[in-house]
């Protein structure tokens, strides 16, 4: 299996069927196709040998489509980069990835200008905006017209197909390693799921930087389906994309549903959305409210769950249409994050590996052809993840007797907010750089706009005061505005237990006790 697969395919049996749509340019599969061997040529008279990382910084276009499809039939890595991290976030992976070659639009051309003069790695910069070209950059457009089309360097199976980067509980972002299998067996799960019926047409609404998109559009590819992208998620954006390029698929996270049916733009005129039939969600929790309103503003609408992790390619299983129907809920599994999808196992463990009785709460683990093959330049954290064949996910959860797992909290202490993983121990990092810190604890609360918020909790050095916009204001300078804390309480002392580490779950507690659900 490889990740140009679909594209051959395609080309063969409907190259005349519009591939992709992008503002006021769209491309049939023939045009798709041969705009992706000529940008693999171009890399490669840039380069780009077998298995060079080439990364990309850049909201959402055709060319980023183009990108995930040219660099692996080029013979290279895909290092799709974070566009919310700071600078100093992506150059660690540029650095620690060893990419040479990072396409940039316009939105990132002053941050890339800066990353090339702080990187040891990069070589080239490519400008794939619409605007001039840049001084001391490629322009995107004349790469192509000069390129010649090469054949398909046919990178497959175990070859590494991209390295994806997520928060680290070490403080330090993870590249996660997955392979072309590892790619198309989560798609091809998502197919055998019904997640794709053939002659649809799929928005790229969510960020394409990030793997839930990249694998929720992954069996739209296997059919065959038109791909209509918009740069950015934005309500009114895609409520007229849907009505008029007639969409019937999309992911969106659950902060971005609830930011769409809630947005005036839904009540002020009546929009023809007849065409859509689903909306993939998962990343992030979602509270039965939103839920509701969006069952009720979509009537017509599919709603599927996926829960997995970008370790597992990144699906691991899925709760389908039927449980998210009236008599779906009387069967309880609305709450549930699914069941394994095909060809993946999914259990609960304890701490041994050994699995738990069903009803008892443990570690999910997964194992299949989706799981990653490694974190990259890290084997001692690949090794604690992944034994024996099973991906230790660090969510806790219980299994029911049908096999539906329900996740009630994480043993990693990663926070999900509007859908982007941020790991405590990075945030506490970047607290604890304050010189009037003393000590520091980062939990998820309860965010009905996003899921789940960053709380700090510290203990200030004394007669030293700190204030809570002096404080997020510094994290602000260090990491990702949306990793730095929403609001933060002044204690005494942090809970410990007699190991001396923190209780985290004493500081979670009068947030969470009178919630039936902690997370997605």
């Amino acid at each position: 299996m490889y990740l140009t697969q679909a594209l051959h395919r395609a080309m063969q049996q409907k190259p005349d069927k519009t591939a992709v749509r992008f503002g006021s340019r769209s491309k049939s599969f023939r045009e798709f196709g041969e705009r992706v061997a000529r940008l693999a040529g171009a890399l490669q008279k840039l380069g780009m040998k077998n298995g060079d990382r080439v990364a990309m910084l850049s909201l959402n276009s055709d060319r980023y489509l183009e990108y995930q499809m040219a660099v692996p039939w080029g013979g290279g890595v895909l290092n799709p980069c974070n566009i919310r991290w700071s600078p100093a976030e992506i150059l660690y992976s540029l650095e620690d990835s060893g990419s040479q070659i990072l396409l940039v639009d316009e939105a990132f051309r002053a941050a890339a200008e800066q990353l090339r003069g702080q990187s040891t790695t990069l070589r080239e910069l490519i400008y794939c905006g619409d605007g001039a070209v840049p001084a001391g950059m490629l322009g995107y457009e004349a790469l192509l017209d000069s390129a010649a089309p090469v054949p398909d360097a046919y990178r497959h199976g175990d070859d590494l197909a991209g390295i994806f980067y997520t928060g680290g509980t070490t403080g330090f972002p993870k590249g996660v390693m997955l392979s072309h299998a590892n790619l198309c067996a989560s798609a091809l799960a998502a197919q055998a799921e019904g997640m794709a019926p053939a002659e649809g047409c799929y928005l790229h609404a969510a960020p394409m930087f990030h793997l839930a998109d990249m694998g929720i559009s992954g069996p739209h590819w296997f059919q065959g389906n038109t791909h209509v992208v918009i740069p950015m998620f934005n309500p009114e954006a895609v409520l007229d994309a849907i009505e008029r390029e007639r969409v019937t698929h999309t992911l969106l996270v659950p902060t971005m549903i609830q930011m769409l049916v809630d947005h005036p733009a839904m009540r002020d005129r009546p929009r023809e959305l007849g065409s859509l039939r689903g909306i993939a969600y998962g990343a992030s929790p979602i509270s039965e409210a939103v839920l509701n309103r969006a069952m009720a503003a979509l009537p017509g609408v599919d709603f599927v769950q996926a829960y997995g992790m970008t370790e597992l390619s990144p699906v691991a299983t899925i709760n389908p249409a039927w449980y998210h129907t009236v008599e779906g809920r009387k069967a309880g599994k609305l709450r549930s994050a699914g069941r394994a999808s095909f060809c993946m196992e999914v259990r609960i463990v304890d701490a041994e590996g050994g699995e738990v009785p069903r009803g008892t709460v443990g570690e999910v683990a997964v194992r299949g052809p989706n799981v990653m093959l490694g974190y990259w330049n890290k084997p001692e954290q690949t090794a604690a993840a992944v034994r024996e064949g099973w991906m230790h996910t660090g969510d806790g959860a219980y299994m029911d007797d049908d096999g539906f797992i329900f996740v009630v909290d994480r043993m990693k202490d990663m926070i999900i907010s509007g859908g982007e993983n941020i790991y405590s121990a990075e945030v506490e990092n970047a607290i604890a750089q304050h010189p009037a810190v003393a000590a520091c604890a980062v939990i998820g609360i309860p965010s009905e706009e996003w899921g789940e918020a960053v709380h700090a909790v510290l203990v200030a050095k004394p007669g030293q005061p700190v204030t809570a916009d002096e404080l997020i204001a510094h994290c602000k300078t260090l990491i990702a505005g949306y990793k730095c804390p929403r609001s933060v309480a002044l204690v005494e002392a942090l809970p410990l237990s007699g190991a001396g580490k923190v209780l985290k779950t004493k500081l979670r507690e009068p947030f969470w006790k009178d919630r039936q659900r902690a997370i997605a």
